[in-house]
C-alpha cells in the first residue's frame, strides 16, 4: 500500500479550499483517504496553511510520499523540517562519506 500526503479539493465553486490528507496512491483526488493532515486556503490573503505537524510528521516516516505542493506547504508549516531533523542519516550518505575518508 503505497500512501502520498496530498490535496483534496473542497470548497465551491471557483472558490477552492484544500485538505491536506493521506490517501492511497491509486485513490481518486477526491475520493477516499486515511486521515486528515490539515488543511489549505489559497484564496485567503496572505494565504492560510494549518498542519497537524505531528501527523504529518508520523505520515512522513512511515513512508508516505508527499506530492510536490503538499511538500512546500510543510517547509512552510516546519513539519518538513521536523522531520528531516528526527530521521537518522542514510546509510548510503555515510558510505559515501566514509569512502571519502578512507581515500584521503
Amino acid at each position: 500500500m503505497a500512501v502520498k500526503l496530498r490535496l483534496m479539493r473542497m470548497g465551491k465553486k471557483k472558490q477552492p479550499t484544500y485538505r491536506i490528507v493521506a490517501a492511497e496512491a491509486n485513490s481518486p483526488r477526491d475520493g477516499r483517504f486515511i486521515e486528515i493532515v490539515g488543511t489549505y486556503a489559497p484564496r485567503s490573503e496572505p494565504s492560510a496553511v494549518q498542519v497537524d505537524n505531528a501527523k504529518a510528521v508520523a505520515w512522513l516516516s512511515k513512508g508516505a510520499q508527499p506530492t510536490d505542493t503538499v511538500r512546500k506547504l510543510l517547509e512552510a508549516s516546519g513539519a518538513w523540517g521536523e522531520f528531516v531533523a528526527a530521521r537518522p542519516p542514510s546509510a548510503a550518505k555515510q558510505r559515501r562519506s566514509g569512502a571519502r575518508s578512507a581515500a584521503s
